[in-house]
């Protein structure tokens, strides 16, 4: 079978274990959901044992599809869902609480207050992002702040602090190495993207002791080998990228100006910059890319807290569909003269609106309206944000840049009729690549790359070949009056 290669996806509701060969080609995958808790309003959590144990079950199952032997994987590479954030023992392994899900709200007061105290100029200045709860430093600090004995324990040096790649590696290697890389540092608010280290300033005013942190490597760095007790044999760990960030290495998205969106349970649209930051003026973030050999590569970032999750409303809390796979054809059967929206704020609203409190709502409902017409306004919501982003690419780039196309990837690409409405609104060419699997392959390539085993950036680059091109066809003024009413219904909804 040749030299494989293991990629860790660690996601949002699911965890998956995919083996590639030489070819780059998918040799079998291991895939299992695991449970979402939801204590409060706007707390969205996980066990990490749910994590660590879907992880290791998803792994030892992709091994056992390929009837490989361990031995047969040359490396692994980690991609992970960013800023969810664990604090563990560093004795025990034992996380002390569950961990905080990037989607979680329960940090929106404390933000409010470090803007309303003038700090949000200075942790953008460091970090390119913005106050949020989005991001980990102010779960951490909720942590320590809330957690009996926290705080204490922290100070004394036994606890650790980590993103879920962080907590992975931690248990794959034994306790051996307590690491991150710097794509997954950038998203913690407690980084700083142009020095490249942990800033002491950033760390004080959250009270955050520098123990906890973890060692900031490169996306292509060593992180130790998992232990042989697991499954059989060492495997090095030679590759970690947060998963927006290995979805756009798996697109080949090196060069600056290109420019890719990713559709799962949120979406995520990165646009590099090159070697140089750049500090956006619409309220995108500037984020690290990678950093490959020491050189960091820096891309401005729009997030959407819902995408696929709107999909997996209508299945699962509203009951209107029974496969999220249908919604395409759903949407294509929905009554065009019912112009439904849908605004879904679950979790407030992100890039450019960063609204923290406001809710979902639906605008234009008949007596008419049904589960077609639903999926359908699910899945244009998706459009219409996408389009909110790269209106504030547009204006934050060089305006001699055209951005004319976009490359797409995850689960929600599936279904042409989205797509095809995706490049209707956007007016830019929608580039849907042949394998589905870029976060996969993103973490994959920084493993297999450093064995010899797949190509440099350069040929990825010159090898990537779209399999479906979706061209706008829609006049523009049917587009900016589609848009023009989705803005109102983004106006109405917000709090402020």
């Amino acid at each position: 079978m040749g030299k494989l290669i293991l990629a860790i996806d660690q996601g949002t509701t699911s965890s998956r274990a995919i083996l590639f060969d030489e070819a780059r080609s998918v040799v079998s995958v291991g895939q299992e959901e695991f449970a979402q808790h939801f204590p409060q309003s706007g707390w969205v959590e996980h066990d990490p044992e749910d994590i660590w144990k879907s992880t290791v079950n998803t792994i030892q199952e992709a091994i056992e599809k390929a009837g490989a032997s361990p031995t047969d994987i040359a490396g692994a590479g980690i991609t992970n869902q960013r800023e969810t954030t664990v604090v563990w023992d560093r004795e025990t392994g034992e996380a002390i609480t569950n961990a905080i899900v990037w989607q979680d709200r329960r940090t929106a007061d404390f933000c409010e207050k470090l803007k309303a105290d003038g700090l949000e100029p200075l942790f953008t200045k460091k970090t390119g992002l913005l106050l949020d709860p989005y991001f980990s430093g102010t779960k951490l600090a909720w942590v320590l702040n809330t957690i009996p004995g926290a705080r204490q324990r922290a100070q004394e040096g036994k606890l650790a602090f980590g993103t879920v790649d962080s907590f992975l590696i931690w248990r794959l290697t034994g306790g051996k190495v307590h690491a991150t890389d710097a794509t997954n540092a950038s998203r913690t608010l407690l980084y700083n993207i142009i020095e490249n280290t942990w800033d002491d300033a950033l760390l004080d005013q959250l009270d955050i002791p520098t123990s906890l942190l973890p060692d900031v490597r490169d996306s292509n760095g060593d992180y130790g080998v998992i232990d042989q007790d697991l499954f059989g044999a060492e495997i090095p760990i030679l590759g970690v990228a947060g998963d927006q960030q290995a979805a756009a290495i798996g697109q080949a998205c090196f060069k600056p100006g290109m420019i890719k969106s990713t559709y799962g349970t949120g979406c995520f649209a990165l646009y590099n910059t090159g070697c140089e930051p750049v500090f956006s003026s619409s309220r995108l973030l500037t984020t690290i890319a990678y950093r490959l050999n020491g050189e960091t590569a820096y891309a401005l970032e729009g997030s959407i807290f819902v995408a696929g999750a709107s999909v997996q409303w209508l299945r699962d809390s509203l009951g209107l569909l029974d496969d999220a796979a249908n919604s395409g054809a759903m949407a294509k059967a929905a009554d065009p003269e019912q112009e439904v929206y849908l605004v879904p704020a679950f979790t407030g609203l992100g890039a450019p609106y960063w609204d923290a409190d406001a809710r979902g709502a639906m605008y234009g409902l008949t007596r008419n309206t049904g589960p077609n017409e639903f999926a359908k306004a699910a899945l244009e919501s998706v459009c219409y944000q996408t389009r909110d982003l790269i209106e504030a690419i547009r204006k934050d780039i060089s305006a001699d840049i055209e951005l004319s196309r976009i490359r797409v990837d995850g689960g929600m690409v599936a279904s042409d009729w989205t797509m095809q409405f995706l490049a209707d609104i956007l007016d830019v060419t929608v580039d849907r690549p042949k394998i589905y699997e870029t976060t996969a392959i993103g973490a994959a390539w920084l493993a297999a790359s450093q064995l010899g085993l797949w190509p440099d950036q350069e040929q990825m680059t010159n090898e990537w070949s779209a399999e479906r091109t979706f061209s706008p066809e829609i006049s523009e003024i049917e587009r900016d009056r589609k848009y023009a009413s989705w803005l109102d219904c983004v106006g109405r909804t917000r709090s402020r």
